[in-house]
């Protein structure tokens, strides 16, 4: 790395910071590790003791997130909600702003990935699990469960052309707002990175305002934050998703899904995870990702041809006509009277796409050198928003369709009747001819997502708390891919679906301030790297 790297000053005027920081140079190498000092002591110790005492006291662990969840999605919604409305706002600034033209690692820099090599790395990032756990379950549940008191803005599903509300709401949970926050994370560790020459992780944003103080202890804070907001974020996806594994595999082998099947599925998805972490990125993450995607658009196109291909276009397009129409309604803090809607999803939501914001902010940041700015954010905003717009409304709207029609009950009986959610997509899926394939290739995709979430995150967390360092010792890596199924798995035990939900949120919240300053300095070097065109 060059010894002097040139920053924007906050004035108007384009001035030049100098910093004589040398990358990993207050890392510390034990046992032959290179781990920066104080972040990767302070992160692993008290994320270990959190796994101790939480899995020493599962019950008082269990109380104790049972009430943070709610009083923190309950107190801090407002705040929540207009600071991704102004991350999103931001955003869709800098696809029609001169700075969009600025290319990330410099005009004669070039992109290291095909397209569908990058697109594919980074939708598996940033989705994970989330669209075989949830495409089913929130539409259904909005449209249906708690006597409709769940419906988005309390709109009747009675009433000509409301009958596809739930899948509105999901489309808002899941498009251009949480598809901002990673845009406006992955960007900002992009260009300080390959543009500005600072190391890749998260305190190199900040230094237009800290300037040399970045390097020390507001530095480590803010380093050690996104650790933990990261491994909260990607644990409560990983629990998850061993949840969904579980039901899968009673529906389909008859295995009972007790909490010891959970925890030895994490550990035997988490041993698949470290092969793939030993693999590196080209043959590990990007290979299972391509294969994930592959899987994925296959069991999608099976699924929108068996429920009818033209119904799920219509469907589509006036889903997507609903959620532009209602984005502003959806989007205001104030006044809501839709209480389980809004506290109960949206909320914890924006708290939890922002707690996976470093995680898929630097990853995608990591693959994305050569690409211009307009370009990055439109396909880390627009296109996924499409894409997950498209798989709710197939799978919700298809397992709607078919409980107006009075079937579906495998749906009904875990979504509507009782909360079991990690059953409610084979309960959909039942109701399709070729079950006894289908069902078991869901289950392989579910397990791929979890293995390229686990990979990905413990890719992240390593950098991070190596100093930015991108080739690290592999031995870290799998030190932290082994630390995130622990802690998946004492959350899971300390208290299931509500204390992965407690963790990500308490990481979230605070980190939303950090996002949010990320934005101003963002908008910072991405003046100067105009100015120098």
């Amino acid at each position: 790395m060059p010894e002097t790297k040139k920053m924007l000053d906050p004035d108007p005027r384009v001035m030049d910071f100098e910093t004589e920081y040398e990358l990993g140079q207050d890392n510390i190498r034990p046992l032959g590790l290179d781990i920066h000092n104080p972040v990767f002591l302070i992160s692993s110790i008290l994320i270990a003791a959190f796994v101790l005492i939480a899995l020493a006291n599962q019950e008082a662990a269990a109380a104790f997130f049972g009430w943070l969840r709610p009083w923190l999605t309950s107190t801090f919604d407002w705040f929540l909600v207009l600071s991704v409305d102004a991350i999103t706002l931001f955003c869709l600034a800098l696809i029609i702003l001169p700075v969009g033209s600025v290319r990330i690692g410099g005009k004669d820099a070039r992109p290291d990935y095909s397209y569908a090599g990058w697109i594919a790395m980074m939708f598996a990032a940033g989705i994970g699990i989330g669209l075989l756990f949830f495409g089913v379950l929130e539409p259904v549940y909005y449209n249906f469960s708690e006597g409709g008191a769940a419906r988005p803005l309390g709109i009747d599903i009675n009433e000509p052309g409301n009958e596809y509300i739930g899948i509105v709401g999901t489309i808002h949970h899941w498009g251009l707002e949480g598809w901002a926050v990673y845009a406006a994370v992955g960007l900002s560790l992009a260009i300080f990175c390959y543009n500005l020459d600072l190391p890749l992780t998260l305190r190199s944003a900040f230094y237009p305002l800290l300037g040399e103080r970045v390097w020390g202890w507001w530095g480590h804070a803010i380093d050690t934050l996104a650790v933990f907001a990261t491994l909260f974020g990607l644990t409560t996806s990983l629990g998850l998703g061993a949840q969904q594994v579980a039901a899968g595999l009673y529906e389909v082998f008859g295995i009972e899904p007790s909490p010891t099947v959970v925890v030895l599925l994490i550990i035997g998805i988490t041993a698949i995870a470290l092969g793939s972490v030993l693999l590196g990125m080209d043959a590990g993450v990007k290979r299972l990702s391509e294969i994930n995607m592959v899987m994925a658009v296959g069991l999608f196109i099976f699924v929108i041809l068996v429920t009818g291909i033209g119904t799920a276009i219509a469907r589509y397009f006036s889903v997507m006509a609903d959620y532009i129409q209602l984005l502003p309604a959806l989007s205001n803090p104030f006044g809501r009277e839709d209480t389980s809607y809004f506290h109960g999803w949206t909320t914890f939501y924006w708290a939890w796409w922002i707690a996976w914001s470093p995680f898929v902010g630097m990853f995608i940041a990591r693959i994305s050198k050569g690409r211009t700015v307009r370009e990055f954010v439109l396909c880390a905003l627009i296109a996924p928003t499409a894409v997950c717009a498209l798989w709710m409304s197939t799978f919700g709207g298809g397992a709607i369709d078919m409980l107006n029609a009075g079937g579906a009950e495998g749906v009904k009986a875990t979504v509507i009747d009782s909360y079991k959610p990690e059953g409610a997509l084979f309960g959909f899926l039942k109701e399709l001819p070729l079950y006894s394939i289908v069902a078991p290739i869901s289950l392989v995709l579910i397990v791929i997502f979890f293995v390229t979430s686990s990979d990905s995150g413990s890719l992240v967390i390593d950098t991070i708390t190596a100093g930015g360092k991108m080739d690290a010792p592999v031995i870290q890596r799998v030190f932290w891919c082994t630390l995130e199924g622990l802690v998946a798995i004492a959350l899971l035990l300390g208290g299931g679906l509500t204390a992965l939900q407690g963790a990500a949120v308490s990481t979230g919240i605070p980190f939303t301030l950090v996002v949010l300053i990320m934005c101003y300095c963002l908008w910072l070097a991405l003046r100067a790297e105009r100015a120098k065109m």
